[in-house]
Order: structure tokens, then sequence, then C-alpha cells
């Protein structure tokens, strides 16, 4: 049987990574995009094996060069998105919103087998974020342009290689109180990284068509409970104090001033949402891929990092806290 082509964008990150191994594995040829070759190319051919992968450097928008790919592109999937808009044309709207248009009318024009778009869960009700609106408005863009495309809606995704847990671990560690913001209250339902990407093979190789699937892991936590998870796994001890809401927009605008910002005015506009299912979709427990990962032993396997004396701490957190 032949193998299939899949065109990835924005196979560089935790969930292409995981993704490009899971897919060579299973006999799929895979193509990634990326804006530079330089940077990411090293990392990326590590993922599979010889004659399994091929890297294209490109700018995501120069339409008359990703064409070509599509000439032979049985399957295309858009991992890409950001948590914040930069200078660079980084903005929101040109990523979530025009981009996955683009992609969507080529994979049209050029009668590609499956799209599948990776959005974000909670988005439906943060109408008063820009993160949200454009999120949804390149859904509603795909939809109209390609019918056929599964959408996948996260929640918080997190492994070793993400930016949620490790960033806390970092911030927990250097800072003597830790602002909550909204009390700590929001509720997410966080996905192991792995779980995902078995979300995504599954939808490839049951050639299920015309989706929207919220993936989800196998517990509810709220951002309280989850910062108390990462500091009893660290050995660490936190004042955890709630921060009125015109003190975290303060704290917020100066925050987004930074090239890679920890909070920007718009991510705490999303934090007064949950990030939980909806009920309006199925999801990846509905269509047969359970998460099984729970967050905290899956943390606890690479904590370590973040402990006064690393791997050979002698400070041990007691699971019995759990």
């Amino acid at each position: 049987m032949k193998a299939k082509n899949c065109l990835i964008f924005g196979g560089s990150g935790q969930i292409g990574r995981n993704l490009i191994r899971k897919l060579t594995k299973n006999n799929y040829k895979v193509t990634v995009v990326t804006r530079n070759l330089h940077q990411k190319g090293y990392m990326i051919k590590t993922q599979a094996n010889a004659g399994y992968i091929d890297i294209v450097e490109a700018n995501i928008f120069d339409e008359k060069k990703i064409r070509k790919l599509f000439t032979q592109t049985d399957i295309c999937i858009n991992l890409i998105g950001i948590l914040y808009e930069s200078k660079k044309g980084n903005t929101f709207k040109n990523i979530h919103s025009i981009f996955p248009s683009i992609l969507a009318k080529l994979c049209k024009e050029y009668k590609v087998q499956q799209f599948i778009h990776l959005s974000a869960l909670g988005i439906n009700d943060a109408l008063d974020s820009e993160y949200a609106k454009s999120k949804l408005e390149g859904e509603a863009n795909i939809q109209k342009n390609f019918p056929l495309v599964t959408i996948l809606r996260p929640s918080i995704v997190y492994s070793v290689d993400d930016n949620f847990t490790t960033n806390f671990m970092t911030l927990l560690g250097r800072l003597p109180i830790f602002p909550l913001y909204y009390n700590g209250a929001t509720k997410f339902a966080p996905i192991h990284c792995s779980d995902l990407t078995d979300v995504i093979y599954l939808v490839i190789s049951k050639n299920i068509y015309s989706k929207v699937i919220e993936c989800i892991g196998p517990e509810v936590i709220s951002l309280k409970e989850i910062l108390k998870k990462l500091l009893k796994l660290t050995s660490k001890n936190r004042l955890l104090i709630p921060l009125p809401f015109f003190l975290a927009k303060m704290s917020a605008k100066l925050f987004q001033l930074f090239p890679k910002p920890l909070l920007t005015v718009d991510q705490l506009i999303l934090l007064k949402y949950d990030n939980i299912p909806s009920s309006k979709y199925q999801t990846n427990f509905d269509v047969g891929v359970p998460s099984t990962r729970i967050f905290y032993q899956e943390v606890e396997k690479y904590c370590y990092m973040w402990r006064e004396g690393g791997q050979f701490s002698t400070k041990k957190y007691n699971p019995k806290n759990f």
C-alpha cells in the first residue's frame, strides 16, 4: 500500500514533533514547513527515519511556494497558533484567520483528502478576547472553503516541551508570592501532548471528516489546584495571593511590553472563562480515544528539573497530598 503524504504546518512545536514520530512510525510520509531551516531543521530531522520526512523552508504566506506542496499532498495538518501578537506580522488575524483560510482554499483546489485544523477550547464564550475571536473566525472561514475539515479544540496541552507547566514551575521557583487571577477558579481539562497526537492519528487513520472534536484530559482541574500540584511536585512553598482585577490588568499591561510576555491583557481576559468541554460537540472520549495520562503523574516525570538539587534532590514531595 502506497504511503500517504502529510503536509504539516507547525511541525517544530511540541505537538508537531510528537505527531511526526507517530505518523512516520505508521508508514506516513511527512513534509514539514518551517520559517527557518537552520534553526528548526536539525530538530525536525531527528523525529523520523530518512526517507520519511522532508523539510521545506518557506514563509507561510508565500502562497506561490506553498501551493507547490499541495500537488502531492493527501493530508494537510495545521498546528500553527500564537498566544500573543508581535510586530512582525504575527497578529491573531493573520495567523488564526487568514492563513487557515488560505490552506482551506488550497485543500479544495487540489482535492486534498483531509484537512485537520488545530483550534482551541473555550473560545465560544470568550467573545471579548481577540485571540478567541480570531480562532472562531478562522474556523468559520475554513468550514466555508473546505466543509470536510476536522477541527480539533484542545484544552491546555502539556508535556516536558510545553510552555505551560515549564513556565509555571520556573516562575514558582523564582517568585516568593504568586498572583491568583480570578481567585484561581478557572477550570481546565489538561491533555497530554501524546494523547492529543493519538486523537490526530485516529482522525487520519479512520478518515474522520466534517467534525469539531473537543480534546480533553481525564480530569478537570482549577488553576489554583494546578499551581498547588506543581508546588508539591517541585518541593516548594509559595504564597498564592488572589489579585484584584484592576491590579491584574495593570500587571498584564506591563508584562506584555516584554518580547516574550508572561501575561497579556488578552490572556487575562481568556482566564475568565473555563477551558472545559462545552457539551456542544463530541470529545475525544466520544470518538474512541480516551485520554489516559493523569496530570500530576506525567509532570512528575520531568518536574525534578525545577527542584533544588534536581534529579537527586533530597526533598521529596508526598504523593498522598494529591
